[in-house]
């Protein structure tokens, strides 16, 4: 708890007077202490974060509180000081359910769950840890609105301790879904500060304590955040975990961003879990069995077979077969190149099985 408003608080409390003793002079009478001033409201919202003391996003006080609870942070005092039932006289179901959510988040710390509809900048005050003056800075926020509340999501709570991101991938999250916990409310202003960090450490924390150890190659769920060419990132149990290529599909794809995009639930198996270091590494292809497995009897040497161009390097050309297979080829001598685009479809021949390296080579015979 704030240890600086405990201190704040104890000197709004005068101490009773002592009764003065038979026998003695009457004590002088002293003049009443000064009442403290009431901070300035800052017409910025803030919320003061309990878990990193150096990071204040609070917002200022509205309202002074009637009746708050003991050992509660200002901004909480004056939620609950609220009139709830004047504010929220004449809500539609739809809107008392959603704020109903918000409170229930806000005083017990439950998880919600939204879709990332935009990313705005938005300006913080934000406590420096060696000084502990307020200082404004301006960062990127995640906007989730589930029906009518605005849901903001500092770039600061995004993402666990010595996880952080580049600016680009909060960016690009646009459509994901993503677990938050509400830290402040603006009940007047119809809106809410949220942190995801500390929903990710409560998803990691239910994981880490399953009844049921977790073994390899349990069969587990994960949602793409976002996608670049190469690369994408995804949340599994309140783990961020970058994947390639080749931990998505046995095929080639050449841009990620046309098979998978934010938002998108995959399944996937676990390969290994440190809990001490906090790793888990999972794989969304091994979830289905190698194309490779069988593929000479499907397709023997010599045979001829439809595949789609999937992706050119060195001089091959990776072609996948209707059933993922994949043959790297090479061009027949009548054709060039330039000929050939990904995405065409053509006809090749089977030439050779690596079965140490599970390739399958061939060559493009025609366009088709």
């Amino acid at each position: 708890m704030n240890d600086e408003y405990e201190k704040v608080e104890m000197q709004d409390n005068n101490p009773p007077e002592e009764k003065p003793k038979r026998g003695r002079k009457k004590a002088a009478e002293t003049e009443p202490p000064e009442e403290q001033k009431e901070p300035e409201k800052q017409d910025d919202p803030e919320l003061t974060m309990q878990e990193e003391p150096d990071l204040v996003v609070q917002e200022a006080p509205k309202d002074e509180p009637k009746t708050p609870e003991k050992n509660e942070s200002g901004d909480r005092k004056s939620f609950y000081g609220l009139n709830f039932n004047e504010l929220d006289r004449g809500l539609s179901p739809e809107q008392l359910s959603e704020w109903s959510a918000i409170y229930a988040s806000y005083r017990s710390k439950s998880i919600l769950s939204g879709t990332v509809i935009g990313v705005d900048q938005h300006t913080f005050s934000l406590r420096n840890g060696e000084t502990g003056d307020a200082e404004k800075k301006t960062m990127y926020s995640a906007i989730v609105i589930e029906y009518r509340v605005k849901v903001l999501i500092p770039e600061a709570e995004m993402w666990m301790p010595d996880e952080t991101r580049p600016e680009y991938v909060l960016r690009n999250m646009v459509g994901s879904k993503i677990d938050y916990v509400i830290m402040d409310v603006d009940r007047v202003g119809e809106c809410a500060i949220a942190s995801r960090r500390i929903a990710l450490s409560s998803r990691r924390h239910y994981f880490s304590t399953a009844k049921n150890l977790h073994q390899e190659d349990e069969l587990l769920e994960c949602h793409i955040l976002a996608v670049g060419p190469k690369r994408c990132l995804v949340e599994c149990n309140g783990y961020d975990i970058g994947l390639t290529q080749r931990d998505l599909s046995y095929t080639a794809i050449p841009d990620l961003r046309e098979k998978y995009h934010p938002g998108q639930k995959l399944p996937c198996k676990l390969k290994s879990y440190d809990k001490e270091k906090g790793q888990l590494v999972i794989s969304v292809k091994e979830v289905n069995p190698n194309p490779f497995i069988g593929a000479e009897l499907r397709h023997p040497v010599g045979s001829r077979r439809q595949a789609t161009i999937s992706g050119k390097y060195a001089g091959g050309v990776f072609c996948t077969l209707p059933d993922e297979t994949v043959c790297l080829c090479l061009y027949s001598s009548q054709h060039a190149d330039s000929s050939f685009r990904i995405g065409d479809n053509v006809i090749i021949s089977i030439r050779q099985y690596d079965y140490v390296r599970k390739l399958i080579y061939g060559r493009i015979m025609a366009k088709w």
